[in-house]
């Protein structure tokens, strides 16, 4: 069962919006057992929604479009369905009185002809009521195939999925079970897991597929499973990782679905009943955001130093001014001390460090683009090490992020 999705508008082609409806129709659908086949951007041009129906509906059962069916005259979706169809829009009469009820609880303006439009729909169509705006979605069959139209306002477009197309499919669809489930790996590059774990994935059923996601410092493995009974592809798919763990498991952080590695982490601290203090320099505080994202972080997080500045690694965290001049800024021995210092200043179990130069060009140090250098103190002493992450400035912030977190593991699961 496979499904095509449409985006009208050319506030996506240019960049002004990005397409987050794709993303949870797709989403979605997949829960339900029904597979996107491709995902297509159009402009609001009549014979572009044209070309772009017809060569959905030659690959897709279910054609989902979203987007175009504004009151004004550049959103053209339901004239355009009405040409594809060879039918003409009518006036439905319940959508109506609902376009003239909101305008008179919510909208200042007198309702004008235009908004009045709003109501007509393709004469085949079953309307989907929309109840959080003027615009209805629709849903026209032909040929044994499903057309949805939607509109393009993400909380509109949401609450009809739920509401209306997803049972609406289901009832009409008889549909196999997908089931996805991804494994996080950090520390290992993407071909050299794939390099450990050949034999395992040679090794998988057909239909059981393995895709690799590398970003940053980490790999997740996610399993995709299609079939007709849950249960066995559930069972499946979880000893197929299990088998993993002999092959990679000092690189298996968890599952995705179980959390992100801060959590992890975050479940860790408050396990060992540990507290987290951090200094940052060249991650700005982007570490402290990445821990504090995670709900009742504050039961093991104590608080960070931003410590950009020389003077501040020196003055609030207590770095020696004779270390830095020394070692510079951007060294072993100075993440060490800003470690300690966020230890000793903030009073937790463990302190973390990041110094580096994250670019695009040197800074107070010699060092070359790229290198950080990430500290951890704990109640047994201190250890750094050194990285370097490349000439991305954002790139280099983000790695450096994701080693810290992937370190500070490492480092509780020792006791």
């Amino acid at each position: 069962m496979q499904a095509e999705i449409i985006t009208i508008g050319d506030e996506i082609l240019i960049g002004q919006i990005i397409d987050s409806n794709s993303a949870f129709i797709a989403q979605e659908l997949n829960k339900i057992g029904v597979s996107v086949y491709q995902i297509t951007s159009v402009q609001d041009d009549k014979q572009h929604i044209l070309n772009a129906l017809a060569e959905a509906e030659a690959r897709a059962q279910i054609v989902i479009v979203t987007g175009g069916l504004g009151p004004t005259k550049d959103d053209i979706t339901k004239r355009t369905l009405c040409e594809y169809f060879n039918d003409e829009l009518v006036m439905n009469r319940e959508v109506l009185q609902h376009v003239e009820d909101l305008f008179k609880k919510y909208i200042s303006t007198p309702i004008s002809e235009v908004n009045r439009k709003q109501a007509l729909v393709p004469s085949r169509s079953r309307v989907l009521f929309n109840k959080y705006g003027t615009a209805p979605g629709m849903w026209m069959e032909d040929n044994g195939r499903v057309f949805v139209s939607l509109p393009g306002v993400p909380y509109e477009m949401k609450a009809l999925m739920h509401g209306e197309v997803l049972p609406l499919l289901q009832e009409k669809f008889d549909r196999p079970y997908i089931l996805h489930k991804t494994m996080i790996t950090y520390g290992m590059g993407e071909s050299a897991l794939a390099e450990k774990i050949e034999a395992w994935e040679d090794a998988l059923p057909s239909y059981i597929k393995l895709a690799y996601l590398p970003n940053l410092g980490k790999v997740r493995l996610r399993l995709t499973a299609k079939g007709e009974d849950l249960d066995k592809l559930t069972s499946e798919v979880d000893e197929r990782f299990k088998a993993l763990y002999p092959l990679i498991g000092d690189r298996i952080v968890g599952f995705e679905e179980e959390g992100l590695l801060e959590a992890n982490v975050g479940k860790l601290l408050k396990e060992a009943g540990a507290t987290l203090s951090l200094a940052e320099s060249c991650t700005g505080g982007r570490l402290a955001a990445q821990i504090t994202s995670i709900p009742g972080a504050s039961a093991y997080f104590k608080g960070g130093v931003v410590s950009y500045a020389t003077s501040v690694k020196e003055e609030v965290l207590g770095v020696s001014p004779e270390l830095v001049a020394t070692h510079s800024v951007v060294s072993a021995q100075v993440a060490e001390a800003m470690a300690l210092g966020a230890r000793a200043v903030l009073k937790a179990t463990y302190g973390i460090a990041t110094t580096g130069n994250a670019g695009p060009e040197k800074g107070e140090s010699d060092a070359e683009v790229g290198t950080v250098y990430i500290a951890i103190a704990s109640p047994e002493g201190v250890k750094s090490e050194k990285f370097n992450f490349g000439n991305h400035r954002e790139k280099v912030v983000n790695r450096a992020v994701n080693k810290a977190l992937e370190m500070l593991r490492k480092e509780i699961l020792k006791k």
